[in-house]
């Protein structure tokens, strides 16, 4: 019998490869950096951060006099010792726009986000080498983080929860011809994939990585793979079981799935487990009739749930558990310290001047 290979392991061993195939594009001493944190990281994460380095060393030899004859494998650690804290700064300067190529107009851009990303995988390198003896400075310690500014939350209000769900339900009941097809090929499974995003505030990533027999009914529950492997169950309600078993015995179980793709709780039209990207197409195509001043994602429903839960219970304990957050402070940052009804009730409280009659 074939070995059914899970989403996240088939996603794991994608990444495996990939990082692989970009330490060969890396200095050879990169590799003892990557194997190091290997025990502490995802293989995502690891990839990304390969990414980052690799990027550092491109404008070294596109930027840097010092390097202008080097191939990024020429690089020794003893170079990372000829760097000083200004080549950071211009690297910084660098990162909010650079060549890249497949990126619109042929440039990359980094907000304040990616920048301290970048800029924290190159802190998390030299920190290895720094530790290690191998160099003998560091100057990324040297370099000011890029500061992160709070954004506000943007999420659906009630009364938008509700159109949007109701719009998914019945937006196409107007349409004909190869249009109303279509919508009614894929109407059980949206209002099934939105319903549970809303319901359980579960990350995209997890919600794709689900396979039938992670649902359970009996305890109204779905067992998902958190950032970093681990497993949780996350329990739902009466509104996400109605839309979950209304699409599993209806046009789900009418699909024959390609092969490798049996297990699958959510499908493609193709009939192969629908991606990340197709997600976020198809919740920004049903926002966008709803509320279409609201930039709306997937991440967007999850910060709904959350808010919600926050407001109903004023558990932000219990909120960052369901959301599967490490840090509470993470948490309560994101949905505590942003309770627009407190502020509401803060404008309403001040007055400027007594009411009474004008006078004359």
């Amino acid at each position: 019998m074939d070995y059914y290979r899970s989403y996240h392991e088939q996603n794991d061993m994608d990444n495996t490869i990939k990082l692989r195939q970009i330490l060969k594009t890396l200095p050879p001493f990169a590799a003892d950096y990557f194997r190091a944190i290997e025990s502490t990281t995802s293989v995502r994460t690891r990839v990304s951060y390969a990414y980052d380095i690799r990027l550092f060393f491109r404008f070294l030899t596109e930027n840097n006099p010092c390097y202008k004859d080097y191939e990024i494998r020429d690089f020794k650690a003893a170079d990372l010792e000829r760097i000083e804290s200004v080549d950071l700064e211009e690297y910084q300067q660098y990162l909010k726009v650079y060549e890249s190529d497949g990126q619109p107009a042929g440039y990359a851009t980094n907000g304040e986000r990616g920048l301290k990303r970048k800029m924290s995988a190159l802190r998390s390198f030299y920190a290895y080498y720094y530790k290690r003896q191998v160099i003998t400075r560091n100057p990324t310690l040297l370099v000011d983080m890029p500061k992160l500014h709070d954004k506000a939350i943007i999420r659906l209000d009630v009364d938008e929860t509700a159109q949007l769900l109701d719009f998914i339900e019945h937006g196409g009941d107007s349409l004909s011809g190869q249009r109303k097809a279509y919508y009614e090929k894929t109407k059980e499974r949206d209002l099934a994939l939105v319903t549970l995003l809303l319901g359980t505030g579960i990350r995209v990533s997890e919600c794709v990585g689900l396979d039938l027999t992670d649902v359970d009914f009996r305890n109204n529950g779905i067992k998902v793979t958190r950032k970093g492997g681990s497993e949780m169950v996350v329990y739902f309600g009466d509104e996400v079981e109605q839309a979950l078993r209304r699409y599993m015995e209806g046009s789900r179980k009418s699909v024959s799935p390609l092969p490798g793709h049996e297990n699958a709780l959510f499908l493609s039209t193709q009939k192969r487990r629908i991606g990340v990207q197709a997600v976020e197409n198809l919740v920004k195509k049903y926002a966008k009739q709803v509320t279409p001043l609201k930039h709306i994602t997937p991440h967007k429903l999850r910060s709904t749930y959350g808010t919600t839960l926050y407001q109903e219970t004023g558990d932000i304990y219990l909120v960052a558990e369901v959301l599967g957050h490490r840090d509470v402070n993470t948490t309560r940052k994101h949905y505590a310290a942003q309770d627009e009804e407190r502020r509401r009730m803060a404008a309403r409280a001040v007055r400027l001047r007594e009411e009474g009659p004008k006078n004359k």
